[in-house]
């Protein structure tokens, strides 16, 4: 059966989505609601409930369990944005310096060792991170924001709670260990790390259920040039992000199923233990 992604289709049950994947026994469009991972591809849910004799409890396409609000995790990763944002605001700039990555302190003049980072011992590690629910002025998490709910509530969906939110965190994670590697000096802060990690695994799903995926690759290129570009932008962090992210959702999207568990989990799990290996790389640079 001919699934070109120029001749998109609409699922069945949601007209108003098109796909590019069918079920592999009635053939019918389907879209990632209505998927139940398969043996062989996937199955629409009435198919599966035939041969099982009953509904199964249905599944997303990473085989994460199907939530009835969908988007919730990524509603609560931007009240917790939010949230920090106006504590910011009502206790002022030294909440920054107290959450903000950054190795070392160093005041510019006398380059003396003026305050805590992440290389003054294990009880700054929370800033790796805590940076990423930092911000300080109204445009940086306005922008976030809106991006975070863009691209993260569509791929929350698509993964399920708790997949999405290992994704979310352990990008940010590795966003950090980028910024502390290649600009250990530098007060860090802000989400980006991880929405480019959301940007990276949308591309790698889009790949995966073969979706046109010029649009997300448009988008993804603009942020990297606005990286690279503007003034005060953490490319380090960004691209730390987008690479843990990408890794992630590769173990997610292609996690064969009689061992799906094992190699999504592993792959999480070998990210973030990358991650801080190469955050205690940066510190042991920075201390010796």
């Amino acid at each position: 059966m001919d699934q070109r992604v120029d001749q998109p289709v609409c699922c069945y049950r949601h007209p108003d989505r098109e796909t590019g994947i069918r079920c592999t026994r009635c053939e019918r469009p389907i879209c990632p609601d209505c998927m139940v991972s398969a043996s062989v591809g996937f199955q629409c849910k009435e198919c599966v409930g035939q041969a099982a004799g009953a509904h199964p409890r249905p599944r997303t396409v990473a085989g994460g369990a199907v939530a009835a609000d969908p988007f919730l995790v990524t509603k609560i990763l931007i009240g917790l944005n939010i949230a920090v944002f106006l504590l910011v605001k009502a206790v002022g700039d030294r909440l920054v310096y107290d959450l903000g990555l950054y190795a070392q302190c160093t005041d510019l003049q006398t380059l003396q060792h003026v305050g805590c980072g992440v290389a003054d011992g294990p009880d700054q590690w929370y800033r790796l991170l805590t940076s990423a629910f930092l911000h300080q002025e109204y445009w940086h998490i306005g922008f976030n924001m809106l991006s975070l709910w863009w691209i993260g509530a569509p791929l929350e969906r698509l993964l399920g709670r708790t997949r999405y939110l290992a994704l979310y965190l352990v990008a940010a994670l590795g966003g950090s260990a980028a910024v502390l590697l290649l600009a250990p000096g530098s007060l860090t802060l802000g989400a980006s790390g991880a929405i480019f990690g959301l940007f990276g695994a949308t591309a790698v799903f889009m790949r995966r259920l073969r979706y046109d995926m010029r649009p997300i690759l448009f988008l993804l290129a603009l942020n990297i040039f606005f990286s690279f570009t503007w003034a005060n932008v953490s490319w380090q962090g960004h691209m730390g992000g987008l690479v843990a992210g990408t890794v992630i959702a590769i173990g997610l999207a292609y996690a064969p199923r009689e061992r799906r568990d094992l190699v999504q989990w592993g792959t999480c799990a070998a990210v973030l233990v990358i991650s801080l290996a190469l955050s205690a790389v940066a510190v042991a640079q920075v201390t010796s």
